[in-house]
C-alpha cells in the first residue's frame, strides 16, 4: 500500500435488513494519519458502517477496502494490522489487567506494551470484574496500543464516561498519533470514531462525517466544516415593505419577524454573505455573522434534513 492509498474508501457501499435500508450507497474516502469523526444520531447507521468495514456484516450493494485491503476479505492475519475498541466490548472478567496484556501479547508480532499501563493509571493486579467502566475502556484502549495497528476503529468510546476519563483516553490516541507521525510521517496511524460527544470530537478530529438516517450528509476536513457554516443574523428596518423571496439552497432553518431575518449559512466560505443578504433583502439596517460548533452545525443539519422529509411526505 502506497502513502496515497486512503486507509478506508467505500464505493456505493449499503447494507438493507428486510425492507429496512440501514446504509445507504455510500461513497467515503478516509485519508491516512487522519482522525476521521463519524457522527449522528441513535440508529444513523455509524455501528452498521463499522460492522461492513471490519467484515463482521456483508454489505447488500457496493464495496470498501480497509487498509488496502477488501473488507470482505479482512481475516485473522488483517486484524494484527486493525485495532478495535468498542463501548460494549467484553474481557474475561476473572482476569487481572497484566494477565489480560500477557494472553494478548502472542497474537501480535508488533506488540509493545511500554509504559501504558502506567501512562493510562492501570492497576495490573486488578481482576477486569473489579474495575470501572472508565477504567475497561482504558484497558480496552492499551490493548489496541500496545500492538501499534495502522487503523484504529472505535465505536463510541466516551459513552458514560467522566470528563476526566475521557481527555485521558483522547490524551493516549494523540501521543500514539505523534509518536508514529515522528516515526513515519508519509503513513501515521488513522483513527476512525463514532461518537455522539460532539464536544469532545470537535476539540481533536481533523475530519468528520455526518450520518442522517442512513444517509452521509456530508464527510469533509473540520477545518473546511467550520469555515463554510455562520449563523447569520439580519436586522430589517420593521417600516419598510416586506418583499417575498424564495432563499438560496445554501439558506437553512430560516425564521423571520418584521425586523429580524435568520438562518444558517452552509457556504459562507465561497460565497458574499454579505452581498448576498443585501440583493435579496431590502432595507438591511446590520448584518451579523457568526462561526458554530460542531453540534450546532450538527443540530441544524439534522433539522434542515428532517424539515425536507417532512416537506415531501
Amino acid at each position: 500500500m502506497t502513502a496515497a492509498t486512503p486507509a478506508i474508501e467505500t464505493r456505493g457501499l449499503s447494507k438493507t435488513f428486510g425492507h429496512t435500508e440501514a446504509l445507504a450507497p455510500l461513497d467515503l474516502v478516509i485519508p491516512r494519519g487522519s482522525v476521521f469523526a463519524l457522527v449522528g444520531h441513535n440508529g444513523a447507521g455509524k455501528t452498521t458502517l463499522i460492522k461492513l468495514l471490519l467484515n463482521i456484516l456483508q454489505p447488500t450493494h457496493g464495496s470498501a477496502t480497509v487498509l488496502g485491503e477488501s473488507s470482505a476479505a479482512l481475516t485473522g492475519e488483517s486484524f494484527t494490522h486493525i485495532g478495535y475498541v468498542s463501548e460494549n466490548q467484553e474481557f474475561p472478567e476473572w482476569m487481572t489487567v497484566q494477565a489480560m496484556m500477557n494472553y494478548l501479547r502472542p497474537f501480535y508480532p508488533t506488540w509493545n506494551i511500554g509504559d501504558l499501563l502506567a501512562d493510562l493509571d492501570l492497576p495490573p493486579d486488578r481482576k477486569v470484574k473489579q474495575l470501572s467502566r472508565g477504567m475497561r475502556m482504558k484497558v480496552a484502549l492499551a490493548s489496541v496500543l500496545a500492538f501499534r495497528p495502522p487503523l484504529i476503529v472505535m465505536d463510541e468510546p466516551f459513552s458514560g464516561l467522566d470528563p476526566l476519563v475521557r481527555d485521558e483516553l483522547i490524551k493516549a490516541l494523540l501521543d500514539r498519533m505523534n509518536d508514529e507521525y515522528e516515526a513515519n510521517p508519509d503513513s501515521g496511524a488513522t483513527i476512525l470514531i463514532s461518537s455522539h460527544d460532539l464536544a469532545e470530537v470537535e476539540s481533536f478530529a481533523t475530519h468528520v462525517a455526518f450520518l442522517h438516517q442512513g444517509k452521509l450528509l456530508f464527510a469533509e476536513s473540520m477545518a473546511t466544516l467550520i469555515a463554510r457554516f455562520r449563523e447569520v443574523t439580519v436586522t430589517l428596518d420593521p417600516s419598510a415593505r416586506s418583499t417575498s423571496f424564495t432563499p438560496p439552497t445554501t439558506w437553512l432553518l430560516p425564521e423571520s419577524t418584521a425586523s429580524v431575518y435568520c438562518f444558517i449559512h452552509s457556504n459562507a466560505e465561497a460565497e458574499n454573505v454579505e452581498q448576498q443578504v443585501e440583493s435579496l433583502l431590502p432595507h438591511v439596517i446590520a448584518i451579523q455573522s457568526e462561526p458554530m460548533t460542531l453540534r450546532t452545525i450538527f443540530l441544524a443539519l439534522a433539522k434542515s434534513s428532517q424539515a425536507k422529509d417532512w416537506s415531501r411526505a
